[in-house]
C-alpha cells in the first residue's frame, strides 16, 4: 500500500510552513513514527513522522520549499497492505488470480492542480493565486513573481495589492535605504528565524489592522500567593513545579464566563461576533527560536495542578521544537507573563482572531493605606494589563474585566474548588 504524506493542518492563521530539513532520501527505509520531515512555521519547528514502515517512493519537497496545508509531501510503499479479518478466512481459489495493484489514499488536493503549470497571460500561479486574482480583477501579467521559475506567488499578490492601496491613498511606500553600520566601528549580523521573521510580520499586521486600547491595573494577591507557596512544596513531592501563571488562568477562566465578549472573535465578514463556549488559553512562551504561543485547552475545568503539568509539558515541547499543530490551535485568549524576568508594565498586542489579550509583569510588596485601621498594610500587587480589539470592546467593559480579576485573585478560595 502506497502512503502518501500530506501537510496537515497547522492551526489558526497558519496557512503554511517551510521545509527545514529532509531526513530521508529516495529507496531508504523508514519505521512508523520515525521522522521524514522538520517543517517551520510562524509558532514551531515540526517533525512529520511516518506512519507506517516501509520504503520512500518518491520526495516531493526539498529544503526550502514554501508548502501550504493539504500539500502532498512524500509517497512511502508500506510493508504491509490492510487484510480484514474475514478475507484472511477465505480459502484460496486454486485459478489463478490477476494481481493487485497498490492502493493509493485520495488525496483532497491532487499535486499538479496545487502546482499548475498552465500558463495564463505567460505567467505561473499556483490556483489560489490565480482564484484571488479573477476575485479582485488583477490580471496576473502586472506581477513579477519571485517564485521559482518566475512563479507568482501569494506574497508577490499581496504586495501588488498593498502597493495599490498606498497608491490609492497618495501615500508613497518608503523604501529603506541600506546603511553600513560598519562605518562606525565593529558590527556582526544574526539571521532571523523563521518564527522570528513570521511572528513579526504577524505582530506587525495585527497592530495595523487591530484598533488596541490597554488598560493598566495592579491585584492584590497576597492571599494567594500564600497558597501558591503552600501547593508549591505539594507539588514538589508530585514532581509538579507550581508558579503563579495557573492561578491567573483560572482567575480569567472564571471571569471569562462571567464576561463571554472577551472570549469571543469576529468572523470573517467582521459584522458578526462569535461567542466561544470553551475556554482554552494560550500561553506565551519565550525558546531560543522565538515567541511561541502553546494553548492550554479546557482551562475550567482543571485544577492547580493539572494546569500546572500541562504547562511545564508544553513549555518544555516549545522550547525543544516538539509542538505539534495541535498544540497551537484553538486558543481563544491570550496570557503573556513577563513577571518571572521584571518591568512594571507593558502593552501586549492582540493575538489574532481574539479580541484580547493579558501582560503580567513582576509582582512587588507595596504599602497599600487600609480606611478600617487607618494605617499602611504590606500588600503583595501583582500589575498586569489588559490590550482589547475596540471593535469589540469599550474602555468601561474592559475596566469591568480588570476590576473583577481583582476580585477574583483577591479571595484564595476561589482555586481550591
Amino acid at each position: 500500500m502506497i502512503e502518501e504524506i500530506l501537510l496537515p493542518d497547522l492551526g489558526e492563521g497558519i496557512e503554511g510552513a517551510e521545509v527545514s530539513e529532509v531526513s530521508v532520501s529516495v529507496g531508504s527505509k523508514v519505521r512508523k513514527d520515525e521522522t521524514v520531515l522538520v517543517l517551520e512555521s510562524d509558532k514551531a519547528s515540526m517533525e512529520i513522522p511516518s506512519e507506517v514502515n516501509g520504503v520512500i517512493l518518491e520526495i516531493l519537497v526539498s529544503p526550502g520549499d514554501e508548502v501550504t496545508t493539504g500539500q502532498l509531501l512524500i509517497k512511502i510503499e508500506g510493508e504491509e497492505t490492510s487484510v480484514t479479518e474475514k478475507e484472511k478466512e477465505k480459502p484460496k481459489k486454486e485459478s489463478p488470480v490477476a494481481p493487485v495493484p497498490p492502493l493509493e489514499k485520495k488525496i483532497e488536493i491532487p499535486l499538479k492542480e496545487l502546482f499548475s503549470e498552465k500558463k495564463d497571460n505567460n505567467s505561473f500561479a499556483s490556483p489560489g493565486v490565480r482564484r484571488l486574482a479573477r476575485e479582485l480583477g488583477i490580471g496576473l501579467s502586472s506581477i513579477k513573481g519571485t517564485g521559482p521559475k518566475s512563479r507568482i506567488t501569494k506574497d508577490d499578490l499581496h504586495g501588488f495589492i498593498k502597493m495599490q492601496m498606498i497608491m490609492s491613498t497618495g501615500k508613497i511606500a518608503t523604501v529603506k535605504k541600506e546603511i553600513d553600520f560598519s562605518q562606525w566601528g565593529k558590527i556582526e549580523t544574526l539571521k532571523l528565524t523563521k518564527i522570528n521573521k513570521i511572528t513579526g510580520q504577524r505582530l506587525q499586521s495585527a497592530w495595523q489592522e487591530i484598533p488596541h486600547v490597554t488598560q493598566y491595573d495592579k491585584a492584590d494577591i497576597t492571599d494567594v500567593d500564600i497558597l501558591r507557596k503552600k501547593l508549591k512544596k505539594e507539588g514538589l513531592e508530585k514532581n509538579i513545579k507550581v508558579t503563579f501563571l495557573p492561578f491567573l488562568m483560572k482567575a480569567v477562566s472564571i471571569v471569562l464566563k462571567e464576561m463571554p465578549k472577551f472570549n469571543s472573535s469576529l468572523d470573517h465578514t467582521g459584522e458578526n461576533l462569535i461567542i466561544k463556549n470553551y475556554i482554552n488559553i494560550g500561553v506565551a512562551v519565550d525558546t531560543p527560536s522565538g515567541l511561541m504561543v502553546p494553548c492550554v485547552k479546557d482551562v475550567d475545568k482543571k485544577n492547580i495542578f493539572e494546569l500546572s503539568k500541562e504547562l511545564m509539558e508544553l513549555s518544555m515541547k516549545a522550547r525543544n521544537k516538539k509542538l505539534i499543530p495541535e498544540d497551537l490551535k484553538g486558543s481563544s485568549f491570550t496570557i503573556s507573563s513577563l513577571g518571572g524576568i521584571g518591568g512594571t508594565a507593558f502593552s501586549p498586542i492582540v493575538n489574532p482572531p481574539e479580541v484580547a489579550i493579558m501582560g503580567v509583569s513582576r509582582s512587588e510588596w507595596s504599602p497599600v493605606f487600609n480606611r478600617e485601621s487607618k494605617g499602611f498594610e504590606p500588600k503583595y500587587l501583582m500589575p498586569f494589563s489588559l490590550s482589547y480589539d475596540h471593535r469589540v470592546i469599550d474602555g468601561a467593559a474592559a475596566a469591568t474585566f480588570t476590576s473583577h480579576i481583582n476580585k477574583v485573585l483577591l479571595k484564595s478560595e476561589n482555586f481550591t474548588k
